[in-house]
């Protein structure tokens, strides 16, 4: 969590939210004001970055990549310089979920935009294509499908009206691809060739599951795919649609042209022509491997989904909360049992959240969370379940949820019990440790408190916490009918003085 300036907050306009995009190509930032459930957008800005183009032979920025995206996010930080924090959201995609050294970028990133940068997994990205497309189109009944080609990855959405079916994201892009097949500027025939067949082997992973689940109409978002559409229009080869043949004369023009110095084509810029034959190869064997006919374009993307799912969120229609509750669902999780936890970790979290600095609601979120979802591992295995548990929320693709929330949810539900993990632990970001430390101690308290499933009520209790100081007080005699409970409690209090922690229990 970051600190934000409240007296900027107080006299900022709320209705106001910003995404950026930080794409393997370009960065992004749209503004929009929310007007009666509705969004209007109030500025858009765009750079090439071309992040991807940036990773060396180790899979590494370099210093000249990360230094073009900081001057951009310098720029776009300015913008936003006087909205609250909560109504920012920044989202890396896959140059930052691919380079090794990301971490760096990242925190340098936060520090000029004093706001968390979110990593997100390609079928999270995905989805919120999705939901950026399905907004700005036609509101029909038929499925459709939905296409983004971007500099590193490629998302591939089925979806109806706002609901997607299938999302996938696959590793090729206009910049990467450019790289492999035309990092000299050369456009001969074999290159696209063997662009192309590189397309249709990635493209062979979800073919049968697309073609099978069907749609009937498709649309791209983007830029690759804008600029192929103004190709076609502007070389007379088809017209509102990307058709088929006109994609193929599309790709037969560009190798005719020889070289990506010389394409001039009208309303395309040079920079987005140095990628456009890479682009074109891919988008080609997507048509070919998806049976493809036509593709119209949208003008929304990801940055535009960012800013629905944040609007969403405003109304409390989180997707978060139901893919929490599907999880539960899927693994059969005792919800009465984990009601009973999630109502005693609030009621410790509402007496502590002061001293220990934990008032933000995702502080409130993460701890609901956590306990609605610490015993999915049961569906594992008993033995070791809190180590299941933690395995299923860190690697699932969970919609909605970013790679650090997913870390911060898995690591509660891994320490909820037993010796707290200290490996996991020191592997959590630095500026989240101290809360999702205390979250966590919160947690096991609850679960050691309704460790026999009763359905009896818990009596009210206080907690009383002072930095390392904890000081958990029962009705008197209490635990003297629960001898159980106080075996838990004792033993609790020497697994928290490993970790410098002193449990008082009374």
């Amino acid at each position: 969590m970051y600190a934000q300036d409240t007296a900027a907050v107080t006299t900022a306009d709320t209705s106001l939210l910003a995404a950026i995009d930080l794409g393997s190509n370009s960065f992004h930032i749209i503004v929009a004001r929310v007007f009666a459930g509705e969004l209007s957008t109030l500025d858009v800005l765009s750079e090439k970055v071309q992040l991807a183009a940036g990773l060396d032979a180790e899979g590494c920025l370099t210093e000249n990549a990360m230094a073009r995206g900081l001057e951009c996010l310098g720029r776009f930080a300015q913008r936003v310089a006087d909205l609250p924090r909560q109504s920012i959201r920044v989202v890396g995609t896959n140059a930052l979920r691919e380079a090794r050294n990301s971490d760096d970028f990242i925190a340098r990133a936060e520090a000029l935009l004093g706001t968390p940068v979110e990593v997100i997994a390609g079928r999270e990205e995905a989805r919120l294509i999705y939901l950026g497309v399905s907004h700005t189109l036609a509101d029909d009944t038929g499925r459709r499908l939905v296409v983004d080609i971007g500099g590193g990855s490629t998302e591939f959405i089925i979806g109806s009206r706002f609901e997607p079916r299938l999302c996938e994201s696959l590793q090729m892009g206009c910049v990467s691809y450019t790289d492999l097949f035309f990092s000299g500027g050369e456009i001969s025939a074999a290159a696209m060739r063997e662009a192309r067949t590189a397309a249709l082997q990635e493209l062979l992973s979800i073919r049968r599951d697309y073609r099978r689940l069907g749609w009937s109409s498709s649309v791209g978002a983007s830029g690759t795919i804008k600029a192929a559409r103004q190709a076609c229009i502007s070389l007379g080869l088809s017209n509102d649609q990307i058709s088929a043949s006109g994609l193929k004369q599309l790709s037969e023009y560009l190798v005719s042209v020889g070289h990506i110095d010389r394409i001039q084509i009208d309303g395309i810029k040079p920079e987005r022509c140095a990628v456009l034959p890479a682009g074109i190869a891919i988008l080609g064997a997507i048509f070919e491997s998806l049976g493809v006919e036509s593709m119209s374009f949208s003008e929304g993307a990801l940055r535009e989904g960012l800013l629905y799912d944040m609007a969403g969120r405003l109304r409390h229609e989180d997707v978060r909360e139901r893919t929490i509750t599907a999880l539960a669902r899927r693994y059969h999780v005792d919800r009465r049992q984990a009601a009973r936890v999630e109502a005693t970790a609030l009621a410790a979290l509402e007496q502590t959240a002061e001293a220990w600095k934990l008032q933000d609601i995702e502080y409130q979120e993460l701890l609901s969370w956590a306990a609605r979802t610490h015993e999915i591992g049961l569906a594992v295995a008993h033995s070791q379940f809190h180590k299941h548990s933690a395995y299923l929320l860190q690697h699932s693709d969970l919609p909605g949820f970013t790679r650090p929330e997913q870390q911060q949810l898995a690591f509660l539900v891994r320490g909820h019990r037993r010796k707290f993990p200290k490996d996991e632990f020191r592997n959590l970001p630095p500026a989240l440790k101290a809360s999702c430390r205390y979250l966590c101690l919160l947690l096991r308290l609850a679960v050691l408190l309704h460790r026999s499933r009763s359905k009896a009520r818990l009596p009210a209790f206080r907690l009383n916490v002072d930095g390392h100081r904890i000081e958990l007080a029962l009705p008197p005699g209490w635990l003297d009918q629960h001898p159980l409970t106080r075996a838990d409690l004792e033993q609790e209090a020497g697994y928290l003085r490993n970790i410098d922690f002193k449990l008082k229990i009374s």
